[in-house]
């Protein structure tokens, strides 16, 4: 790995978070800017998944990882069973932004 692609992976300006859907399934994803991702979520542009199932809220599981934490963090989530992501979206705070702290009904 060279200088350049190590700096950008080692900045902690990375999150995991989970969407819950109006499905009432959980999504799992990864950002450097989570509220960008949201919107695009919101506005259909996200995942292939939120463009099926409807994004209603968005929790932070976790933030200020490099980039390379946050795709190992992503994928042990992902891994984990339906009940699990659900015990771990209720001890976690809801995501705000002024922008958008809700998708709104298309």
């Amino acid at each position: 790995m060279n200088a350049i692609s190590e700096h950008h992976t080692d900045t902690g300006n990375w999150s995991v978070y989970l969407i819950l859907c109006a499905n009432g399934a959980l999504y799992c994803g990864i950002s450097n800017d989570v509220a960008k991702r949201w919107a695009k979520h919101c506005a259909g542009k996200g995942a292939k998944y939120t463009r099926m199932h409807k994004p209603v809220a968005l929790r932070v599981l976790y933030s200020d990882l490099s980039e390379s934490a946050a795709r190992q963090q992503e994928y042990q989530t992902k891994h984990l069973t339906r009940a699990d992501k659900h015990t771990l979206w209720q001890g976690l705070s809801e995501f705000l932004s002024t922008a958008h702290a809700a998708c709104k009904p298309t």
